[in-house]
């Protein structure tokens, strides 16, 4: 197979408006190109969004020439992993065929169009926006979708990414272009389309089944060649003209296994696959996974189970990396999952409303040990299921299965986001449910699901999330007795963090809580004279209706209202992670009622008011920090359940019992020492295991001048601590501290005369190895400067430090 690479400047022009043509990147995106070139302002920018709305309902030109010295005489296809989203792709002036589908590439034979000498491609992108309206003016019934502030009309109605339509922490930018590879294939002498592969387990040996799809020009006999983990195959294999699969088998004795992060390591092997002249190159893990939804005396279990050993699960959710296609990179995609990491996180859910990622994220989520939960792509609306859609969906269900089956970490397929939960949103999915239930049905069983048991029958399928498992229509929107619940009432709903205290999931895929981004990112978007919350940028900058109010009222029932803009900022930040803290904790206590905690959101895809904790400047949020530590494999909290009544828990991920010695101090705010229990433990492997529930009352501990501090001292030299107050933050009498910080190279180090609370550093030009902690006198906190980028150093005139104490007179 030879390939002519095609990405690269083509020129974009636009077909429907009068406007210069200019130069674009492939792979790229419409919007980049119109900023670069000058016709339209970064819609990033203040309110600028509002003034780019015209570009998505515009058609657009996309053109570029090659060069032939001669035109092969086999077939020649014309390959772009993904246009977004309507199109269609003349060869000479020849219409070579169609597409509409960003999730499906375009492949389309084109040998008969081409000539020696240069031959011009153009791509003819359609408005995917004018396209949905049209379609639902030809609606038999009306197929809502969910609304957000600035929006793109029946989104559902077009296969692309939906949050491109605007979301409720996203912009409305419906980008068009050419994502991925593009490129010629001449397939003269035949290609290997794909090559999928299943794995079936004989005790320690695994029979890797390889599938190998070859496209032919002609029939015959060719050399085919299989190497895997030290197993070698080959012979010669009769092919068709046309599409084959040829499938062989390898028994690959006692391969290391590929381990979650915090399991194990994550052993890959390299499989090579060669016919004819094309060889193919994929690695491959060995493990086996199941998802065990026994029934139990409190429902049934929603558990991950990998190599035969249930895996608590930590992690977030994804969205995509950028509102626009072209801003996203594989550093970045490094750069956010290097992060969950480091914050011992084991799982990543890619979320239904933006799109499967390029083979890179499942490539770096291999190395890592973080686990895929797999949304397909439908989010927060009904879709329709007549026979052309549903023919669309399954060529897509298809590809994506094959495209993304080999990869180890991609542990669950899941139907959609939230679909099953929204058939009770709508006025008119309220009035005919059944209706909805039947198109539901065809959609996620009928169609993606029978896909997902034919074509991997050794991954888990699971109909929606949230939902109670496959053939249960209940919306489960907070059922916590069965299956993934998400758990929305504490933002939503407007409850306290210790409703959190309330509900006992199985499994936890979505929660969370918002915070404003940091004053350093504000800066890339926010004029100083807009930098108020309620300022036209501020609030254009908040996609949640009430997310303003929902952030203020919170803040007014747990601390003292700050009283500067910086203080205010950091404020939500501290809220946010001080209340995500309380989920978690609690959550991972429940272990093995419960089995895994997703909080929602790791990243932003624009700088914005959200639920991330990473900004999308790549700063970490005090969250970040916060549920690093409380993911960790050996923690200690404590929780107030029942008033007044102290649990204090130890978790222990590990397989080995770890004994040692934990410690609760209570101390008033001036740090004095007021009480002391210690404890013997034998922390229990794989497990959370409650200590004891103390009595403040008997303690003689008034909750309101008294905070706790764990100190967990294991016998092999580890030691970790918690500080929990005890009463509203805002009723505590703190002491007015001064923290003061020594840097010697890429180390500071923190000291304070008076208990400190939220001890936030920052410096624009990196993060640190620990942050958002509570420092008592007497003790130093050595942390380690991480730069943004190689050369930056820690400047100690950059770095400034923020406590609970100064946000307040």
């Amino acid at each position: 197979m030879k390939y002519i690479d095609l990405s690269g400047t083509w020129n974009l022009s636009c077909i429907t408006r009068d406007l210069p043509e200019v130069l674009m990147e492939v792979p790229g995106d419409v919007h980049s190109a119109l900023i670069q070139a000058g016709i339209i302002p970064d819609p990033y920018q203040g309110t600028n969004e509002l003034e780019v709305q015209w570009v998505g309902r515009e058609d657009w030109r996309l053109s570029t020439t090659v060069s032939l010295s001669e035109v092969p005489r086999g077939p020649v296809f014309f390959r772009a992993e993904s246009i977004d989203t309507i199109c269609e792709v003349l060869i000479n002036g020849h219409s070579a065929g169609r597409g509409e589908n960003m999730f499906l590439p375009v492949e389309l034979r084109v040998g008969e169009y081409l000539r020696e000498g240069e031959n011009t491609i153009e791509v003819l992108i359609r408005s995917a926006e004018r396209t949905a309206v049209e379609r639902a003016g030809r609606l038999p019934y009306p197929i809502p979708h969910t609304s957000h502030p600035v929006q793109s009309p029946h989104r559902n109605l077009v296969r692309k990414a939906q949050c491109h339509a605007g979301w409720d922490w996203g912009p409305c930018l419906m980008v068009a272009g050419i994502y991925g590879g593009v490129g010629l294939i001449d397939a003269s002498e035949g290609y290997i389309r794909c090559v999928h592969t299943d794995q079936r387990w004989e005790g320690d040996d695994c029979l890797l089944d390889i599938h190998v799809v070859f496209l032919s020009s002609e029939p015959g006999e060719i050399p085919l060649s299989i190497s895997c983990a030290g197993v070698h195959h080959e012979a010669h294999v009769e092919v068709g003209e046309g599409s084959s699969t040829i499938t062989r088998t390898l028994r690959i004795r006692s391969p290391e296994r590929w381990w979650p992060a915090g399991y194990g390591p994550q052993r890959l092997y390299d499989l090579y696959v060669t016919l004819g002249s094309h060889q193919v190159h994929k690695r491959v893990g060995f493990r086996t996974v199941r998802l065990i939804t026994d029934e139990d005396p409190h429902g049934s279990r929603f558990a991950f189970e990998v190599n035969g050993v249930e895996v608590f699960c930590k992690g977030a959710n994804w969205i995509p990396q950028d509102a626009l296609p072209s801003r996203e990179t594989p550093d970045r995609a490094r750069y956010l999952l290097e992060s969950m990491r480091e914050a011992h996180m084991n799982m990543v859910r890619v979320w239904g409303g933006g799109k499967y990622e390029l083979d890179y994220f499942y490539d770096l989520c291999d190395q890592l040990g973080i686990m895929v939960w797999q949304d397909f792509m439908f989010a927060c609306a009904m879709y329709p299921s007549d026979h052309e859609f549903l023919r669309l969906v399954e060529e897509e269900a298809r590809y994506q299965v094959k495209r993304l089956k080999n990869h180890p970490s991609l542990v669950l397929w899941c139907g959609n986001n939230e679909n099953l939960g929204a058939i009770g949103w709508f006025e008119e999915t309220r009035a005919n449910p059944a209706r909805y239930l039947v198109d539901f049905d065809r959609l996620y069983e009928a169609t993606i699901g029978r896909i997902c048991d034919t074509l991997d029958p050794g991954r888990p399928y699971w109909p929606s999330s949230p939902s109670a498992g496959r053939d249960v229509y209940d919306y489960n929107w907070h059922d916590d007795s069965r299956g993934d619940m998400h758990y929305w009432d504490v933002w939503h709903g407007g409850k306290s963090f210790d409703a959190f205290y309330q509900v006992r999931p199985r499994f936890c895929s979505e929660f969370g809580f918002q915070s404003f981004p940091s004053l350093e990112t504000i800066r890339t978007f926010c004029p100083e004279d807009q930098m108020n919350p309620t300022s036209p940028v501020m609030e254009h900058h908040q996609r949640s209706p009430k997310g303003n109010r929902v952030i203020i009222e919170s803040m007014a029932r747990y601390f003292r209202f700050p009283e500067s803009p910086e203080a205010f900022l950091y404020l939500s930040q501290v809220q946010q992670a001080y209340g995500i803290q309380h989920a978690v904790e609690y959550w991972r206590a429940l272990r093995p009622r419960n089995m895994g905690i997703l909080y929602w959101q790791l990243n932003d895809n624009w700088p914005v008011a959200s639920w991330s904790s990473i900004e999308y400047t790549g700063r970490w949020k005090p969250l970040h920090y916060v549920v690093g530590r409380a993911f960790a494999p050996v923690h200690t909290a404590a929780f107030m359940k029942t008033p007044r009544i102290l649990t204090v828990v130890v978790y222990n991920d590990t397989r080995e019992p770890l004994p040692g010695r934990l410690s609760a101090t209570f101390y008033d705010f001036e740090g004095k020492e007021k009480n002391r229990i210690e404890w013997e433990v034998c922390l229990e492997g794989e497990a959370a295991s409650i200590i004891e529930q103390v009595p403040l009352d008997r303690q003689g501990i008034d909750p309101h001048r008294t905070f706790v501090r764990l100190g967990l001292e294991l016998e092999n030299g580890m030691r970790t601590s918690n500080t929990h107050f005890l009463s509203l933050p805002k009723q505590c009498p703190l002491a007015r501290a001064v923290v003061h910080t020594t840097v010697e190279g890429d180390r500071i180090t923190l000291t304070t005369d008076a208990p400190a609370f939220f001890v936030v550093l920052d410096h624009p030009g990196g993060r640190f190895s620990d942050n958002c902690l509570h420092l008592l006198p007497g003790e130093e906190r050595n942390i380690r400067f991480i730069p943004r980028e190689e050369g930056i150093t820690l400047d100690p005139s950059r770095v400034s430090v923020m406590h609970l104490r100064e946000t307040y007179r």
